[in-house]
């Protein structure tokens, strides 16, 4: 690893099923916590909530998942539905001889968390999702849905569906990828009408390409903390997560058991209110699936890499949730 890891914090691979798995860890004692990532990011993106839960009293574990960093990627794409990703958290779990855990996700990370509090409840000590609020199973295929609403329109996840597409336009150059994704993201109302339109034309453009290139890094990214995710990504390109995006449809396939399912565990969610996520999916909606919801907290000033941009705020409504289960209290 490029970039120096946080004091406490340590790294180490482990079997897990058929992949190796990479985690940083910190804290020996208390209850178990495990911070999923998203795309695309690593466990290292959790750099600033493993020392701060871990000062708390918590065993805090973050792994790169499966495609990601210093984990295994494997080349076919079913290898990533639904049931191999929340498997690998549920074997982690079975390799850290830990029965149940506090599941944290952001993004990605996020609805794989979601989903293994659905299919393996009894794991799940609680569940917290950032950036991307609980959505309960469609009435169809995902992709079937966004073909149809997005017809005339670029949308990046019908455009990551066909191989070696998206994984070219991403890995062609690592750098111009990480510095539009994580610098150049805007929010909706930082667009004009024109930018807007732009973003969102069926022009042969790319994903990347319609990323604005920021004048320079926000306050919250150091040039080595995107060196890191530059070095990786060059080293390990794009498609493990990518294919994250090819199994919406295989996972609706294999999950009918969930129609109509609510998270019972106690559950939580952060995010950030300049956010574009949570235009798209608004967090006020999932209430209705949670039977056991321990609140919102939306960090003013915050966009989609939360936990990145506001480390302080994310760590005091993340310890917040933790200690609230640890305690056995209702909000």
């Amino acid at each position: 690893m490029s970039a120096p890891l946080p004091p406490g914090v340590t790294e180490r691979t482990v079997r897990v099923g058929d992949i190796d798995m990479h985690l940083l860890e910190a804290g020996t004692e208390g209850p178990l916590i495990v911070l999923a990532h998203g795309f695309p990011e690593l466990a290292w993106s959790w750099r600033h909530q493993l020392p701060a839960l871990a000062d708390a009293g918590y065993r805090v574990v973050a792994p790169d998942q499966r495609g990601y960093g210093g984990t295994t990627r494997p080349e076919a794409v079913e290898d990533y539905d639904i049931h191999h990703l929340t498997g690998d958290l549920v074997g982690l779990l079975d390799e850290l001889g830990e029965e149940r855990a506090i599941f944290i996700g952001h993004d990605w990370g996020s609805m794989v968390v979601w989903q293994l509090s659905l299919l393996h409840p009894d794991r799940v000590m609680g569940v917290c999702g950032m950036s991307v609020p609980f959505v309960p199973r469609a009435s169809a295929p995902p992709i079937q849905i966004f073909r149809a609403i997005f017809a005339d329109q670029f949308f990046y996840i019908v455009y990551f569906q066909e191989p070696g597409v998206a994984d070219a336009e991403l890995g062609g150059d690592p750098a111009r990828t990480m510095r539009r994704l994580l610098a150049g993201l805007s929010t909706p109302g930082d667009l004009t009408t024109d930018e807007a339109a732009s973003m969102s034309a069926d022009d042969g453009r790319g994903f990347v390409d319609r990323m604005p290139e920021p004048d320079g890094l926000p306050d919250w990214l150091t040039q080595e903390e995107l060196d890191h995710y530059i070095e990786v990504f060059s080293e390990t390109g794009f498609t493990g997560g990518i294919n994250w995006y090819r199994n919406f449809d295989r996972n609706w396939e294999l999950t009918p058991q969930l129609a109509g399912a609510k998270v019972e565990v106690p559950s939580f969610f952060v995010g950030g209110a300049d956010d574009p996520v949570l235009t798209m999916s608004p967090p006020d909606g999932q209430e209705v699936w949670l039977t056991d919801h321990r609140g919102s907290v939306i960090i003013d000033g915050a966009g989609h890499w939360v936990q990145q941009e506001a480390p302080e705020q994310v760590n005091a409504a993340l310890l917040d949730f933790c200690d609230q289960l640890r305690g056995g209290t209702n909000p």
